[in-house]
């Protein structure tokens, strides 16, 4: 490892070869501040998830892990080349994306660095679900960054596939906000539309609405939710993590809760996105 990579506090048994081909350190192993700032936001991330492999690893032969909204792949190559191609098993990571050229290159670098546990899909999350090129069950959903209904998407995967774990990082989240302001004038006519009156309120209430949504969707499938920060402020305004581990827990109350809250604030008509099944 070059000293130029060690003073950007690249890990020990981190392929600079691949940090290269990312793009995150360039061909003489310099860094610019919008690659250490991403580059911290994936480490970070790996800090939360490591954890979570290592846990499935003691429980079984081989893990499942599978990146949606994976874009150039960042976080499915940094995960590999830190934990899976280490394991010499049958572990894999695929990664899922609708745009054709980012799966291409994605595959050309897998088979570059010689990543063979790797995969890239390009499909949609309701192909992905019936697709034949997945296993039914995974261990591990993840989504970084996955703009506006993408994070829903890949938790409705997750459950389809009924993953052990699911780590999402939502990102851009107007969906909610969209119908909060479509319906505010409307729908209530009572002091708590005051908290989301101003257009800003709205986008900020929307996107705080819609994880609490997703929090209560995966606790009513059985998931136990924590929910922390990636990384300071200062580094990413998208900054909401939440991690489900599948406990089988107790459903009724946090569905009737959902409920309550899309009745409450007049977003009914989003009922069937946070579904829950009976």
């Amino acid at each position: 490892m070059s000293t130029a990579a060690k003073t950007y506090e690249v890990r020990p048994n981190q392929s600079v070869e691949l940090l290269k081909e990312l793009h995150i350190l360039t061909r003489d192993g310099k860094m610019n501040q919008d690659s250490r700032r991403k580059l911290k936001q994936v480490y970070h991330l790996f800090q939360f998830i490591e954890p979570l492999l290592k846990e499935l690893k003691n429980e079984k032969a081989n893990i499942t892990l599978v990146d949606h909204g994976a874009g150039k792949s960042y976080l499915g190559f940094i995960l590999y080349d830190l934990f899976f191609k280490e394991q010499c098993d049958s572990s894999h990571i695929f990664g899922i994306e609708t745009r054709e050229e980012l799966v291409t290159k994605s595959r050309e670098l897998a088979a570059r660095l010689g990543f063979g546990g790797m995969s890239f899909l390009n499909l949609s999350v309701a192909e992905s679900i019936a697709s034949s090129e997945l296993p039914e069950t995974v261990d591990i959903v993840t989504a970084l960054h996955a703009c506006d209904t993408a994070t829903d998407d890949a938790i409705r995967f997750a459950l389809k596939k009924h993953a052990q774990y699911i780590v999402v990082v939502p990102c851009c989240q107007a969906e909610v906000a969209g119908v909060l302001r479509r319906n505010k004038g409307k729908s209530l006519a009572n002091a708590l539309t005051e908290i989301w009156r101003h257009p800003l309120h709205t986008r900020e209430f929307g996107s705080q609405i819609t994880n609490v949504l997703r929090c209560l969707q995966l606790e009513a499938h059985g998931y136990q939710v924590s929910v922390t920060e990636l990384v300071g402020w200062e580094h990413s305004m998208k900054n909401e993590l939440i991690i489900a581990q599948y406990r089988n827990l107790p459903r009724r109350k946090p569905a009737e809760r959902l409920n309550e809250i899309l009745d409450t604030l007049g977003i009914a008509e989003l009922r069937e996105r946070f579904f829950v099944e009976p």
